[in-house]
């Protein structure tokens, strides 16, 4: 199997929200406050028709973002984890559209762990164009946008963003680090670490894997596991925005607005000049 990551048609200019990207930050910085601020106290958990975990924290951050996505572009179609739970999934999404988790790494936050983070992605064309990704805990933002790069910053205890600092995935090490889901391992991923026995590896909850890898703190990141698309968009976002890639299963680019906006395996790594061990 080869690797494809590039697509063959030329994408169609994507949406410059540069003017709106304060407002997303700050959406995504009050919704990591709501989170917190559900983390005082004793924490009532119900489950989905899917059986996964959702709590307060998760609605009152999405609610957060909504708001701000409703203003911001108001005819763009939003697909949110939690209002997609509760109210099914549209039809068909035609033009750019938002994918929002407003709590990846619920089981994390529920065993106090400080992994969940808080994601919005825009999609343009089947592509992540930019990428919004918050850890509350650790108070550090991660944003890609594919035309212009990614960063990460602190931010401060009154929510104030410290200096910005480039990203950009590193030169594959030797062996490679591998990141790996801390609560969502399984026998595929395994056999498939197995294949890299000297390799350092770092498990953690969470779109911060994606970060990771676009930092050059990891350089590889195989997922055999279900996943859902708003799971995966920001931190795709701000791998690709950082020099990194992401691939299906067979080997093609990753893409979004498939059927239940359900993810299969895929395969992210930062060293676009580095040939990763294939899934299959």
């Amino acid at each position: 199997m080869t690797f494809s990551t590039h697509h063959p048609h030329p994408p169609s200019p994507a949406p410059d929200l540069a003017g709106d990207l304060p407002a997303l930050i700050m959406a995504a910085i009050e919704a990591g406050e709501e989170i917190l601020d559900v983390a005082k106290s004793a924490i009532s958990v119900r489950k989905k028709d899917d059986h996964s975990p959702v709590t307060e924290a998760d609605e009152r951050a999405e609610r957060v973002i909504l708001a701000c996505l409703s203003k911001l572009t108001p005819s763009w179609m939003v697909i949110a984890e939690e209002s997609a739970a509760a109210g099914g999934l549209p039809d068909r999404v035609s033009g750019p559209f938002w994918l929002v988790d407003p709590l990846d790494g619920t089981k994390e936050f529920l065993k106090g762990g400080d992994d969940y983070t808080v994601n919005i992605a825009l999609i343009k064309d089947g592509k992540p164009q930019l990428g919004l990704v918050y850890c509350p805990a650790k108070r550090r933002l991660f944003v890609g946008d594919v035309r212009t790069g990614a960063w990460q910053a602190d931010i401060s205890n009154n929510n104030e963003i410290g200096p910005k600092h480039a990203i950009t995935c590193r030169p594959c090490a030797t062996p490679p680090t591998l990141v790996a889901s801390k609560s969502h391992r399984n026998a595929e991923t395994d056999a498939y670490l197995a294949h890299y026995p000297d390799a350092p590896l770092t498990s953690i909850g969470s779109s911060l894997k994606f970060c990771l890898v676009a930092t050059g703190e990891a350089d590889i990141y195989p997922r055999l596991g279900p996943t859902m698309e708003w799971d995966t968009a920001a931190g795709h976002a701000v791998l690709l925005a950082a020099g990194g890639a992401m691939v299906d299963d067979q080997g093609a680019d990753f893409r979004y607005y498939k059927p239940g906006f359900k993810n299969g395996h895929f395969l992210a790594w930062g060293d676009r000049n580095f040939t990763p061990r294939p899934l299959l």
